[in-house]
């Protein structure tokens, strides 16, 4: 099958992640797959041409249509990306084999005047793919998306790079100024609104007034954007000094994730959060907000702790409950492992979308 995907973006985040492992499986499985992309840097090309896409590249409506054209089947992710493929791929006629990805709940979709443009955009593709429950709610009544279009395919997760142990994590830790019996939390996030790290890094700054051994390691970067900058003003407002690592874009996280004891994340909002997936692979508890589809990831009480959105208070005491219980931490780390491996596999979710696609051709 002759796929295209187009996407708002190429640069590092959990959608793209995402569509780099479907692009993976499908050439894996003899697929054709090329891809497109509107705008930014374009971080991950290569990735997605050493998982086996034809070609990649960055695409406006003319080169949209063409590629469109010669597809059989045409999958968009994430809401510009979405508006601009079902409107060209219309006039192209592809509709009939067009598929919308939602990787997230928008909240630019609660707008009436974005609301009602995406009620007939949104409605164009044959199917729309949510990554959970939650978000097929939320595309349902906000975005005007008829329901029986709508069908959730859980992310799927390779588990493998996220199971090795740090060969020596004691120089691991030493590299990124930790302590060897620190308590280290890490969060792998976009430096966006929707992330929340003004509330982070207020709820560790609390709890190490309670314990100076906790850590934090922030992982990620604005690319569009001064919010890593303001992140890093409020760490020193806060006096966190080197307590608060700010480490970038990084593309070892397997091996941060490994040198780490939890995972901490204060999201406002989640589609589904697929780095919840990556920690729990790696045997972390994870602390996060009680919203949108977290919960339908994060286990509360088994899995990790979740807490109220924008609440550094009880985030806080989180925090200080998993430092001071490494026994709680382990069973939860290991309960995690368990629940990425039954629920949250790779090879389901490939086969799962590959299915939809087949349906989609064939039609009603």
């Amino acid at each position: 099958m002759r796929i295209l995907h187009v996407i708002t973006t190429l640069d590092v985040g959990g959608a793209e992640m995402h569509l780099l492992s479907q692009v993976r499986g499908q050439t894996a499985r003899g697929h054709e797959v090329r891809v497109g992309y509107l705008k930014g840097a374009g971080t991950l090309a290569d990735d997605f041409r050493a998982a086996g896409a034809g070609w990649v590249g960055k695409v406006g409506p003319l080169a949209i249509f063409r590629e469109a054209r010669r597809a059989e089947l045409v999958h968009s992710h994430l809401l510009k990306a979405d508006a601009l493929t079902a409107a060209v791929a219309t006039l192209a006629g592809r509709r009939r084999v067009l598929v919308s990805g939602k990787h997230n709940d928008e909240q630019v979709l609660k707008r009436r005047a974005v609301s009602l443009v995406h009620g007939i955009l949104g409605n164009l593709p044959a199917r729309t793919i949510v990554l959970s429950d939650h978000v097929g709610r939320f595309v349902a009544e906000h975005g005007r998306v008829r329901p029986e279009k709508i069908e959730r395919i859980y992310y799927g997760l390779d588990p493998s790079p996220f199971e090795a142990e740090s060969s020596d994590r004691a120089a691991d830790r030493a590299a990124l100024g930790l302590g060897a019996d620190d308590v280290v939390f890490v969060c792998v996030a976009r430096f966006a609104p929707q992330k929340a790290h003004d509330v982070l890094l207020r709820a560790f700054a609390r709890a190490r007034a309670e314990r100076d051994d906790v850590r934090l390691l922030l992982v990620g970067d604005d690319p569009f954007g001064d919010g890593r900058a303001r992140a890093e003003a409020l760490a020193r407002e806060l006096d966190l000094g080197g307590a608060a690592v700010f480490c970038g874009i990084r593309r070892d996280v397997p091996a941060l994730l490994a040198l780490s004891d939890a995972f901490v994340m204060a999201s406002l909002w989640e589609g589904l959060g697929l780095v919840f997936l990556e920690a729990m692979a790696a045997g972390l508890p994870v602390v996060a907000t009680r919203v949108s589809a977290v919960p339908e990831v994060v286990v509360d009480g088994e899995t990790g702790l979740l807490v109220p959105p924008a609440n550094e208070e009880e985030l806080s005491a989180a925090l200080l409950r998993l430092a001071g219980d490494a026994g709680l931490r382990a069973r939860m780390g290991a309960a995690g492992r368990e629940r990425v491996a039954a629920e949250f596999g790779l090879e389901r979710m490939v086969d799962e979308t590959l299915e939809l696609y087949r349906r989609v051709r064939e039609g009603p």
